[in-house]
């Protein structure tokens, strides 16, 4: 494996002047920068990345502390993350938690021993208090949460907005019995849609019964579940809102393997407008979440932090929602 010395003595130039041209901070002639890009690759040179990030007090790289890496949403978001800092040459170092506030804590010590310049966090383990104490240690940019004293570090989408949206499109088709299939309550984003819901609800002058609100656990199942449990209580609904699409997707087959058509029987409204939402039949209606855009302005707003570059964008990301095929007046 060839040297920094043997670079420099092939380019005719200094070990010092070797290095400049990789760190790129210090101005270099673009002859002497050409003469050494050129020795670099004739010897098949690869800097030291560690001995750099000593030099420079820099490791170019950003670590991604994420809740469970499975799914499309979390997909979306580290493509659009990794491909943003890419961009500026900086690299994406992820750990996931699995859900726990354990790993989730390992998660960020593992990347701080790795000298990462920032960290973007997505997590609803770690609590306000612990994000805000570590923005004091080390760039911070939370993503897919508001914590309100962190609040220009965030980048976050309306889930009270999109949910009122979409509860209230089953509103003005006339639905009146309408149920909602959460996520789990402890989480912010389950909590805001939730509350969109009730929003609706009320504005309407709709009852909302106790029975009518079920917890899910975001997975395809609970939302199977939900619908028994709804007919076990001899609840009677037109339509459902419901918190994501994989808990909608699972309503939608229970109801049909109960001989219920959607949405002839009963109306139904998912949320993040997830890619199989074009492909189920009949096509979900569901709220659309921007994650791209939200994951592109948090790798963004990093930056600005991390390497003092300038930063102008959204933190607050508004939804809409997509019309398909799970919404008609009741029957």
């Amino acid at each position: 494996m060839s040297t920094i010395k043997e670079v420099a003595s092939l380019a005719g130039v200094s070990p010092a002047t070797v290095s400049r041209v990789m760190n790129g901070e210090v101005p270099v002639a673009e002859k002497t920068r050409q003469r050494v890009e050129d020795a670099m690759q004739r010897l098949g040179y690869r800097p030291n990345s560690f001995a750099r990030s000593l030099a420079s007090n820099r490791s170019d790289c950003i670590g991604l502390v994420i809740s469970h890496l499975a799914g499309p949403f979390m997909g979306t978001m580290m493509v659009n993350l990794e491909e943003r800092l890419r961009l500026n040459q900086k690299s994406l170092l992820v750990s996931s938690g699995h859900n726990e506030l354990s790993r989730e804590m390992e998660s960020i010590d593992f990347l701080m021993s790795r000298r990462c310049d920032g960290l973007l966090v997505q997590s609803d383990r770690l609590s306000d208090d612990a994000l805000i104490a570590l923005a004091t240690e080390i760039p911070l940019v939370v993503i897919n949460r508001l914590v309100p004293a962190l609040a220009s570090q965030c980048s976050y989408v309306d889930n009270q907005r999109g949910s009122y949206l979409a509860t209230r499109h089953l509103i003005q088709q006339g639905h009146c019995h309408i149920a909602c299939i959460t996520g789990p309550l402890w989480k912010q984003d389950a909590a805001q849609r939730l509350a969109g819901f009730r929003q609706a609800m009320a504005e309407a002058g709709l009852q909302v019964p106790e029975a009518a609100v079920i917890e899910g656990s975001w997975q395809e199942s609970s939302g199977r579940i939900a619908v028994d449990t709804l007919r076990q209580r001899n609840l009677h609904f037109t339509a459902l809102a419901v918190g994501n699409d994989d808990m909608a997707i699972g309503a939608m087959m229970r109801l049909q393997a109960l001989g219920l058509n959607v949405p002839r029987d009963v109306s139904l409204v998912g949320f993040d407008d997830e890619v199989y939402a074009h492909y189920v039949t009949p096509g979900l209606t569901s709220v659309h979440v921007p994650v791209d855009r939200m994951a592109q302005a948090a790798s963004g707003r990093l930056l600005s932090l991390a390497y003092d570059e300038p930063w102008e964008g959204e933190r607050c990301f508004a939804t809409h929602l997509v019309e398909r095929g799970t919404v008609a007046p009741p029957p």
